[in-house]
């Protein structure tokens, strides 16, 4: 009998872009005003935040809320020292757009 790789489909959560997308959150909540810009777009509050951390939703909405934001999106990209289109991969993947 042959074994299956893991499930690398459309759904399946890279690690890597949780990663990514905690160490962004992390630059975000670093400066209020963004931070609470993030809250409002997402319409979490921060005990709803820190409660889904773990949810690929959640995830994808940290990513695209800095892919929304050009500005952003460069500067946590080089506070993190990635390109900035490994952000937007990383977000297209856990919104479910590509495998």
């Amino acid at each position: 009998m042959t074994q299956l790789p893991p499930f690398e489909g459309k759904n399946a959560l890279h690690d890597d872009d949780a990663a990514l997308a905690l160490q962004a959150l992390g630059w975000i909540l670093s400066d209020e005003p963004r931070a609470e810009r993030l809250l409002a777009l997402t319409g979490l509050a921060p005990d709803e935040l820190r409660a889904s951390l773990s949810e690929r939703a959640t995830l994808a909405a940290i990513l695209s809320f800095l892919t929304a934001h050009e500005y952003d999106l460069v500067a946590c990209a080089d506070a993190l020292q990635v390109p900035p289109a490994t952000i937007a991969a990383a977000s297209e993947r856990l919104e479910g757009m590509h495998i």
